[in-house]
């Protein structure tokens, strides 16, 4: 793999991508050596990609009931995207601009929650935000990412319908036909400037994440299997060159680190290096899912040894990649002579009028719904320390999730197992104030749109799980002072802190990784919890179903009613009218050091 930056590394790459490609693409002999020839005609080629917009349309923080805002200054939103691309389409008047999105669209926000939950728009016949926004902005495709599966397929196929663009997803196979579920590819025809200057066909490859198999299994089992991202380009390049295709990108909702938050069980999570490694004729590809900013990074294909140029740009609309292409014909065919990428920021322009004026009476109902009073809190409780604190508001989470669980096994066979429950620190930030709590400020708490399950385990299997959540606290030797800035590694994400309650136990972070669990007993004894006995452990889908690649977790269920946590703690609110930590908060664990409580 090559990184590359700076004109000069893009000049040598171009001229070495134009070495490379020429048989493929061409086919043309090299000229003879000493030989003169007029310059050859070029014409060029822009596309520009969006990625992981998760629901972002406005520049609006639902959560704090506020503009968007953030350390770095970032803003959010497709009008945001639409600004930025309306004025390259308005420099570039007259060539070739194409606008791609790499997938994660329709699940993010409270925005898109409500019309997927409060007023589906598979039941109101409303079209979505999403569809809204992105048909003013007029895209020429989109990838399917792993969460337009989160709320089943019918509402995915609504979505789909609802859009005036393609939606792409090559690898996502109709489990009972052995065909794709949706559309693989597209091949897209532009003129190359003005009436009567060439055509160029560029194909467009959209391929999904085969994570979707785990992390909705229960919206894709016996329907939908995932098939290997780099194999699937492997199949499908071939097939859109022969079919015409002048310049192949490919759209991929994966990033390109190459590894997985699950085991091997499945296929590569985020093989997009990969892809360009090992799968020759592809030109360029846009990516997403890791939510990372990559402007430019060309890769070497080991077949071909030509620079596959790729970039991703970061998350939410924050970024808009901007891919450029210098192409000339060679003997009646097309060929590549220089390309490069960047990514822009969207804090650099205003918001489009027109986006926000499709969308505006459907962002106002949002507004107005999230901020709807749910209950009082009696004082104020925040996740700001709960990676590393027994905090009063995850017990919140705990307690409701351990009830709902409970009530629901009354009368059953696993009516006398304690009932545990696993819950984290989705948010750092998160805050219900003294006062009145509102929908927001609970959607801030628990903010993905995970579904309640419980499964039996096993004392060791609760202890191992318990062990691997605690393998991501950093390690700090007696004597050594303790950064709270630096206790958790900050490249791991806050929900992989793990807690469980229902028993007591400590994390010794002095210890190896594996050995953390130092003690692990009876709530409010000192009776070691005994290998062998059994709970019922209240999760969310995502670990139940594999996510995060936790052990012990992934096994049938005892109870799946496909009740959404975050409204179950929305109810629970409203039903006590208060929330008072004395009716939840029960201490149950901490973090020490060779035995020493660290606080």
């Amino acid at each position: 793999m090559t990184s590359s930056s700076g004109a000069s590394r893009r000049q040598v790459l171009a001229v070495a991508a134009a070495a490379a490609t020429a048989p493929l693409l061409a086919g043309a002999p090299a000229q003879a050596a000493g030989a003169t020839a007029k310059e050859p005609k070029t014409w060029d080629l822009t596309v520009l990609g969006t990625s992981d917009t998760h629901g972002n349309v406005y520049n609006w923080d639902y959560y704090r009931d506020a503009e968007y805002d953030d350390s770095k200054q970032n803003d959010v939103g497709v009008a945001k995207l639409a600004t930025l691309v309306n004025q390259i389409r308005a420099e570039r008047t007259g060539k070739a601009t194409l606008v791609l999105d790499a997938g994660d669209t329709i699940q993010g926000t409270p925005l898109a929650t409500y019309y997927a939950k409060q007023e589906p728009i598979t039941s109101t016949g409303e079209t979505h935000p999403m569809a809204n926004a992105m048909n003013v902005l007029r895209y020429d495709a989109v990838t399917l990412g792993n969460h337009e599966f989160n709320y089943g397929l019918p509402l995915l196929a609504t979505w789909i319908d609802q859009l005036g663009f393609p939606a792409l997803a090559a690898n996502a196979i109709n489990e009972k036909t052995g065909k794709p579920a949706f559309l693989p590819y597209v091949i897209k025809e532009v003129r190359l400037g003005g009436h009567g200057a060439p055509k160029l066909k560029v194909g467009i490859l959209g391929l999904t994440n085969p994570g979707v198999a785990i992390w909705d299994r229960a919206n894709v089992e016996g329907r939908l299997v995932f098939a290997d991202m780099v194999a699937t380009a492997a199949k499908w390049v071939p097939v859109i060159r022969e079919r015409g295709a002048d310049l192949v990108i490919i759209s991929a909702h994966g990033g390109d680190s190459g590894t997985s938050s699950y085991g091997p069980e499945l296929p590569n999570e985020n093989p997009v290096a990969l892809i360009a490694e090992q799968v020759p004729g592809i030109d360029a590809i846009l990516f997403g899912h890791a939510h990372n900013e990559v402007p430019e990074k060309f890769v070497t294909n080991k077949a071909t040894g030509a620079q596959v140029l790729t970039s991703e740009p970061s998350k939410w609309g924050q970024r808009l990649t901007r891919m450029d292409f210098t192409l000339t014909r060679v003997k009646g065919r097309w060929q590549v002579v220089a390309k490069s990428a960047t990514t822009l920021n969207t804090n650099t322009v205003v918001e489009d009028p027109a986006v926000l004026a499709a969308v505006r009476g459907q962002h106002a109902k949002t507004v107005g719904y999230v901020n709807t009073v749910v209950a009082r809190s009696l004082e104020e409780l925040s996740t700001v320390e709960s990676r590393y604190k027994d905090t009063p508001i995850l017990d919140f989470i705990n307690h409701v999730q351990a009830e709902v669980v409970a009530a629901a096994l009354a009368g059953t066979a696993y009516a006398d197992l304690p009932v545990l429950s696993q819950a984290s620190p989705f948010s750092r930030t998160a805050v219900f104030p003294a006062g009145d709590v509102r929908i927001r400020d609970v959607a801030g708490l628990y903010v993905y749109d995970n579904t309640l399950e419980a499964v039996v385990m096993t004392g060791a299997e609760v202890k191992a799980y318990l062990e691997y959540s605690a393998k991501y606290f950093k390690t700090w030797a007696a004597g050594q002072i303790i950064d709270l800035a630096n206790i958790n590694d900050p490249n791991v994400p806050d929900y992989n802190y793990d807690v469980i309650s229902g028993l007591d136990y400590d994390i010794d972070i002095a210890k190896p990784v594996g050995q953390r669990i130092t003690r692990l007993v009876l709530p409010g004894t000192d009776t070691p919890v005994a290998a062998d006995a059994q709970f019922v452990v209240a999760v969310n889908n995502y670990r139940r179903s594999g996510g995060g690649n936790f052990p012990g977790i992934v096994k049938t269920q005892v109870y799946n009613q496909q009740q959404e946590i975050r409204q179950l703690l929305i109810d629970w609110a409203q039903a006590k009218g208060e929330i008072r930590p004395k009716d939840f908060y029960v201490p149950n664990w901490k973090l020490v050091r060779d035995g020493v409580p660290v606080f």
